[in-house]
């Protein structure tokens, strides 16, 4: 008999995992505590932009014509445990507030709101990105309020997504971990991705703690990268070198690859800042915090950069107050392909400029509804062209293909000084400054 999958939370990751388990061909049932959330994902719709995921939901949810119909949503757990064999877990796990440790509330809340109604053999799967040690409590718990004992059993797969790309990560995915502690769950989890296996992606069978582990560990290698070529750009700033032509250079070498290499004003959103953080309360907890150590720097390297891109702001206006300079901002996202706007670098350095004085007028392709929402004394407009009109700079911040095609000339036309200052060093400044600009970024030569 083939398997039933619940999703339980909709939300960006579990709204993903749903259509695309209904893609794989099984039957999924999701559930979310929201009913405004759940109503919208019935009619096909969801909440946050990411590409071809509207698409995929629009072929599966019961009720659309021609979908089908594998997929459906409800508000009820006593409905979940009924209709399911494998249950994944895809709840938030956001940093606690005035704290680095992750907050446990909505995972330990989506636990025991389930396990009451598992009265027979069934697989919770744990996706969401917990401390270390977290699954060993959850299993615990599910076998002592589950009415089947050790027949729900709990397994960790944790998720791998990245913004703008999830559809493809879930469906395609380059690696797939599970954490397991019985033949019967490697088995479930096996036939449940049964697709991408037969497609060659490799399947890493750990324990509980090293599958929690990998998630945290990738992130924070991720942002060690980013935060290395940011500290290389403000060296190349003081001895006038030229970052871009650096990261090329050691980008060749394959033990270092060209990714995330590209300097900035650093990485944000949702997952990358809180996870690391919450690694370093983790591993104080467990008396090993000095091995991360490190990791504080990297924060700290991260946060800086915003504060050099204002600085970097005010030398490109001769060095004095920004009091009632027009400043236009490209981007408001923390990346492109993204409405997501969470811990936003590029959000946030409008954000102190505007703080300082400077009429901040922001555009950004697809988030400035999240945008207002969060900083509503802003300006917004509704193209780059309006955005940059009568500006004394221009700040590119988050690399949309949209701004990397802009014309220069054209933009030129609007702006009351052509100044550019590419805090993602994606433009062309050959373009740029052929088009009469000055274009500045940190860690590049000026001209």
């Amino acid at each position: 008999m083939a398997l039933k999958i619940t999703v339980i939370g909709t939300g960006y990751l579990g709204a993903t995992h749903a259509a695309a388990m209904a893609e794989l061909g099984f039957e999924v049932l999701g559930l979310d505590v929201v009913p405004e959330k759940i109503e919208m994902l019935q009619r096909g719709q969801v909440p946050m932009y990411e590409p071809g995921l509207e698409e995929l939901l629009g072929k599966h949810v019961a009720g659309i014509e021609g979908s089908s119909g594998r997929l459906r949503f409800t508000t009820d757990f006593a409905e979940v445990a009924a209709f399911g064999d494998v249950h994944f877990l895809c709840v938030n796990t956001p940093q606690k507030h005035g704290e680095y440790a992750c907050d446990m509330s909505y995972v330990d809340s989506a636990l025991a709101s389930l396990a009451p109604h598992l009265t027979g053999p069934a697989l919770v799967v744990g996706k969401s990105t917990v401390p270390v040690g977290s699954a060993d409590r959850l299993a615990a718990y599910l076998a002592e309020h589950a009415p089947a004992g050790h027949d729900a059993e709990l397994a960790w797969n944790p998720e791998f997504l990245r913004e703008g790309f999830a559809v493809k990560d879930t469906l395609h995915p380059d690696r797939i971990v599970v954490g397991v502690r019985s033949e019967r769950a490697e088995r479930l989890l096996r036939e449940v991705y049964a697709t991408p296996l037969s497609e060659g992606t490799p399947f890493v069978v750990t324990d509980f703690p090293t599958a929690e582990l990998v998630k945290t560990s990738a992130n924070s290698f991720l942002a060690t990268k980013i935060s290395f070529i940011n500290a290389m750009a403000e060296v190349c700033e003081a001895a006038d070198g030229d970052v871009a032509k650096l990261a090329e250079a050691i980008g060749y070498d394959d033990r270092i690859g060209k990714k995330f290499l590209r300097a900035g004003i650093g990485f944000g959103g949702g997952c990358l800042p809180k996870d690391i953080r919450a690694f370093m309360a983790r591993a104080g907890e467990l008396g090993a915090d000095q091995a991360l150590t490190f990791l504080r720097e990297i924060d700290s390297i991260n946060m800086r950069q915003r504060g050099q891109m204002v600085e970097l702001t005010r030398q490109a206006l001769g060095g004095g107050p920004l009091l009632g300079k027009r400043i236009a901002v490209l981007g408001a996202t923390f990346k492109p392909d993204s409405d997501d706007v969470r811990d936003s670098p590029a959000l946030n350095v409008a954000g102190q400029v505007h703080l300082q004085g400077a009429q901040v007028t922001v555009y950004d392709p697809k988030g400035m509804e999240n945008a207002r929402r969060l900083f509503p004394t802003l300006g917004y407009a509704d193209s780059a062209v309006e955005a940059v009109r009568g500006a004394d700079v221009v700040l590119h911040l988050t690399e949309w293909r949209e701004f990397r095609e802009l014309d220069p000339d054209a933009l030129g036309e609007a702006v009351a000084a052509r100044v550019i200052l590419d805090g993602r060093n994606a433009l062309d400044p050959v373009a740029w400054r052929k088009a009469g600009w000055t274009y500045r970024a940190m860690g590049r030569p000026t001209a």
